[in-house]
């Protein structure tokens, strides 16, 4: 068996997430991959991917890959999936692994930015949030600084609070200008359930005036939502790169 590791770019719009589901009608980046694959291999496939991305996020360079007993090309064979797949999915970069590399468990980092314009846009608005007015981007900039280090990241997940392994380590988080953009570059070892949504959600307050810089920061100091926060659009989101 072939250890195969491929690039994933994917418009997220259309698609309720990366990850399969056995639910009627619900169409996932991962399955139409997976369905694809085992028209061109006649095997039956599984990927394992760097991360889980959530319905309406968009990816530049996720990374997954699967067994195959299959001896075709690897060239050949990204051609044809290209051929088959949707054009919101595109596959590059195929190698063959040693069969201890998993896409997920080998992972380093992962690198996310989230793309905030300030008033909605009909072209723009589906590859970017919208921050419906001009943030204070310094405030932002302060926040984003203390979420560098490691930290339980309860308080900005949409997962059960309650539940353990919830520490993050970020190496990396700050805001910068591109173009028309507000754009958040962001790095950890792990992202928990929508994180990067819900501290995009807290830094834009905190931007907006409507939550203080010490509050965001107690929040992830202590782990506990004082105050409600709902994830940013995912449609502002991309994983940008993995790192191994």
């Amino acid at each position: 068996m072939k250890n195969i590791r491929i690039s994933v770019e994917y418009d997220g719009t259309s698609y309720s997430g990366w990850q399969r589901q056995n639910r009627k009608g619900c169409v996932t980046v991962q399955g139409e991959i997976e369905s694809a694959l085992r028209m061109i291999l006649q095997e039956k496939i599984s990927l394992a991917a760097a991360g889980r991305t959530d319905k309406g996020v968009h990816a530049k360079a996720q990374i997954a890959n699967f067994s195959t007993a299959s001896p075709m090309g690897l060239s050949r064979m990204v051609h044809s999936l290209n051929a088959l797949l949707p054009d919101t999915i595109r596959i590059s970069d195929p190698l063959e692994m040693p069969q201890e590399f998993h896409a997920r468990h080998s992972a380093r980092e992962r690198h996310y930015r989230y793309f905030l314009i300030a008033e909605p846009s009909a072209i723009f608005g589906r590859f970017s949030g919208c921050s419906f007015g001009t943030p204070d981007l310094a405030v932002m900039q302060q926040v984003a600084r203390s979420v560098r280090g490691v930290h339980d990241f309860s308080a900005f997940s949409r997962e059960d609070r309650d539940s353990s392994g919830r520490l993050c380590t970020v190496t990396a988080c700050q805001w910068y200008r591109y173009q028309h953009f507000l754009v958040l570059s962001i790095s950890a070892n792990r992202f928990l359930r929508s994180m990067v949504r819900y501290l995009v959600d807290g830094m834009l307050r905190t931007g907006k005036g409507t939550l203080g810089a010490e509050e965001f920061k107690r929040m992830l100091e202590t782990g506990v939502m004082t105050t409600q926060l709902n994830p940013a659009s995912p449609s502002g989101l991309f994983l940008w790169r993995v790192t191994y």
